[in-house]
């Protein structure tokens, strides 16, 4: 059995909200999306990628493919409508957007991102990013030219090595992963890992709460320190052993 929420926010600072997420009702799959180019932009490129994926995973859930294929074909489903789509509307050429997604799928948890929208797990209250940022900063730290706390505060941190919406879009990053009873998911957008540190974050997760008031807390502690971008959370709270097992809960979008 799973338990889940959702919650998203425009913070204290932006006037539109370009984040979106989706619940599926079943508990199979989640998603975070984080837009960007501009209001009308980034909602939107946040917006054709929630619809493209959650689309696409239910009308395949059950084809006869494997999970790196449904999920390939869903995030390259979602790059050429945003692309299409600014094709047909110029003043949104420059708009793109995060996208991470936890699918489960025959007893497997699967993790599939593109650019910098996180993946966490927090297991006996030791908290671990999943996913690896698809950003100049990350793959500096990668190859040793700056330091994790260099990272941190850098001006170029911001800067996506890749993301939905762009033609040469290289690589979708896919990866199973592990869970257990007690496991807690967290799918974010940047707008609150750009506030809380991993530790705060972790702290918040560990609590015994329900998922959606650990949600709640979540984004308030986010604007609390500033809230300058919008925030985004998931939260799957792993309430027995088998992870294929979800609970029919809430539907939720952006």
């Amino acid at each position: 059995m799973k338990s889940f929420s959702g919650l998203s926010d425009p913070g204290l600072v932006r006037s539109a909200n370009q984040d979106a997420y989706w619940i599926d009702a079943e508990g199979r799959f989640f998603i975070v999306a984080d837009g960007m180019g501009g209001h009308a932009g980034g909602q939107e490129a946040s917006h054709l990628a929630i619809q493209t994926l959650q689309t696409y995973f239910v009308e395949h859930w059950s084809a006869s493919v494997t999970p790196e294929t449904l999920l390939e074909e869903a995030f390259l489903r979602a790059n050429q409508a945003i692309l299409q789509d600014q094709e047909q509307h110029a003043e949104r050429a420059d708009m793109g957007t995060t996208a991470v997604a936890v699918v489960f799928r025959a007893e497997q948890p699967w993790c599939v991102h593109v650019g910098d929208s996180r993946l966490y797990r927090l297991r006996d209250r030791k908290l671990e990013q999943i996913t690896e940022d698809h950003t100049w900063v990350a793959q500096a730290v990668k190859g040793g030219q700056i330091s994790t706390t260099q990272s941190q505060v850098h001006p170029w941190r911001h800067i996506l090595a890749q993301c939905l919406g762009r033609e040469d879009l290289k690589k979708i990053e896919i990866q199973p992963f592990t869970v257990q009873a007690g496991d807690r998911l967290l799918l974010c957008s940047d707008g609150l890992t750009e506030e809380l540190s991993d530790s705060l974050i972790s702290a918040y997760l560990e609590s015994s709460q329900a998922c959606e008031k650990v949600a709640a807390a979540l984004v308030k502690a986010a604007k609390d320190q500033g809230g300058r971008d919008n925030i985004t959370v998931v939260i799957v709270t792993i309430d027995e052993a088998s992870p294929n097992t979800s609970q029919a809960a809430n539907l939720a979008t952006e």
